[in-house]
């Protein structure tokens, strides 16, 4: 929260980005070190820090341009998409059983919240963030979710239910 940090649901972790405020042009480097947001039409959550130095605090959100400067290579690694959370586990692994034969690999991941534990149903597991957003395309289409494509990581797989 008091750190330069923020969220991005493909970029890798420790990747360091350029944050510009478009509106009024201030700037703060940011390390994502979290996936989201998870608000359609939102690419980036930042921190209470980077907020304030870009001055976004008030409005809550603004238009921004985003620049990567260094870190691990964005195209490497694996994609999944993800077509829901949920509260309750039982209600996860239905939809992950309604979905397993015709789309192929479905995992859930376990997260804690603040608020009690949480379920994200993710389907598949790509080396291209393009074929994500291809099956994800098709998931919208086929099964009228509102899916968005996310990077699977090391940390997040700890935390998937097999």
């Amino acid at each position: 929260m008091n750190q330069l940090t923020a969220a991005h649901r493909t970029l890798p972790f420790e990747t360091m980005v350029r944050v510009t405020n478009l509106s009024n042009g201030k700037s703060a480097v940011v390390r994502i070190t979290d996936r989201g947001p998870f608000v359609e039409g939102r690419i980036i959550d930042l921190s209470q820090a980077a907020a304030r130095r870009i001055e976004m605090i008030g409005p809550g959100v603004a238009r921004v341009r985003l620049e990567v400067l260094s870190g691990p290579d964005p195209a490497a690694g694996f994609f999944a998409v993800q077509v829901g959370a949920f509260r309750e586990r039982a209600n996860a692994e239905r939809l992950r059983e309604q979905l397993q034969a015709a789309y192929g690999p479905v995992a859930i991941q376990e997260l804690a919240a603040e608020d009690g534990k949480l379920y994200r149903v993710r389907v598949g597991r790509m080396t291209s963030e393009d074929a994500a957003r291809q099956l994800g395309e098709s998931l919208r289409a086929r099964e009228r979710f509102t899916p968005f494509v996310v990077r699977v990581d090391e940390r997040a797989e700890k935390g998937m239910i097999p």
